[in-house]
C-alpha cells in the first residue's frame, strides 16, 4: 500500500509509539535511520529506541498540525508541526517543533529512514 493514507497511518503509529513506547518502534524505524533532534544531536535507531523505552525521552502528549505528505518512487516526505508536553528524565517541559520525516516503502510497510526537527521560537 503506497498511498498517502498509508503514510499518514505510519506517521500516526509513530506518534502513538512515541507517547507509549513499545515494540512498534522497531517495526516503524529503519535500521539505517538518521534521527535528528532540534538541538542538533543525531541518533541511530538503537539510541532513539533505547531512549524512548527507558523514559529518557518521555512524551506525555503529542499534537500534530499542518501536516503535508509528498510521495515519489517509494519515498514519502512528511512535514508537520509537532507540539508536545514532555517529562524527559523526570523534568517537565514543552516543545514546539517543525519536523521533516522521510519514509521509505519496504515491501508493504513504510519505514522511517530520516527525521529532522527544528525548534520554533517561543512567542
Amino acid at each position: 500500500m503506497s498511498t498517502i493514507e498509508s503514510v499518514v497511518a505510519a506517521a500516526e503509529r509513530l506518534r502513538l509509539a512515541m507517547i507509549s513506547p513499545d515494540a512498534a518502534l522497531d517495526l516503524l524505524i529503519a535500521d539505517v535511520v538518521s534521527y535528528g533532534h532540534s538541538d542538533g544531536k543525531v541518533e541511530t535507531k538503537t539510541e532513539v529506541v533505547t531512549h524512548l523505552l527507558s523514559g529518557r525521552y518521555d512524551f506525555v502528549g503529542i499534537a500534530i498540525t499542518d501536516q503535508t505528505v509528498a510521495l515519489s518512487d517509494g519515498v514519502a516526505l512528511v512535514r508537520h508541526t509537532l507540539e508536545a508536553d514532555t517529562n524527559d528524565a523526570g523534568k517537565p517541559g514543552h516543545v514546539k517543533l517543525k519536523v521533516l520525516l522521510v519514509w521509505q516503502l519496504a515491501g508493504n510497510d513504510w519505514k522511517l529512514i530520516a527525521r529532522q526537527a527544528v525548534r520554533l521560537p517561543s512567542p
